[in-house]
């Protein structure tokens, strides 16, 4: 377990900061954007739980906690040469897990016919905006993936991941039936 005893170190005033294997690395380098980006996605899921009860909220908990794995894996790079990575990492089991969600959530929701706008409910609405987030720490994660190394279950979790939220913003929408729906060129 992580003990912290003070918050500042001011380690990182110049504008660098460590990743988990001590490495300094610049407060943009790619890798920081990664996880900070997943950071922001978990922090919008928190949001999101605060209009969530029951299965829904206790899902979002454990995938919160999945995406500080997920952070954790994408703040240690792998040492070169290194078969086995070290350091956490994410697993198989933990995207399988995501896709059973889909498709427990998915057996129940109206078809769509067509795209669906972020809104709804507020549960459905904060879903959508951690959806898009996601999103952003999977683009994050794969442009750092076409610079250096990174665990492939990592960004699997993060693109199946959004799929779930996408479901999960349809559930708490009445299962479909209070998503806003696209109307292509209502507005002209």
């Amino acid at each position: 377990m992580v003990r912290l005893t003070k918050i500042y170190t001011r380690g990182g005033d110049g504008g660098l900061t460590s990743l988990a294997s001590g490495e300094r690395r610049p407060k943009h380098d790619f890798r920081v954007a990664a996880y900070g980006a997943v950071d922001e996605a978990m922090s919008a899921i928190g949001v999101a739980r605060l209009h969530t009860e029951g299965e829904l909220d206790a899902m979002l908990a454990r995938i919160q906690n999945d995406l500080f794995d997920v952070g954790a894996d994408l703040a240690t790079p792998p040492k070169e040469g290194e078969d086995q990575p070290s350091g956490l990492r994410v697993v198989d089991a933990q995207v399988d897990r995501l896709e059973q969600e889909i498709d427990g959530l998915n057996a129940n929701l109206a078809p769509l016919n067509s795209f669906v706008l972020p809104g709804g409910t507020p549960a459905g609405a904060h879903l959508h905006m951690a959806r898009a987030l996601t999103r952003r720490a999977e683009r994050e994660a794969t442009r750092l993936a076409a610079e250096e190394p990174v665990s492939p279950p990592a960004i699997k979790y993060l693109n199946r991941l959004s799929d779930l939220l996408f479901q999960m913003a349809r559930h708490a929408n009445d299962d479909g039936a209070n998503d806003v729906l696209w109307v292509p060129g209502a507005n002209r």
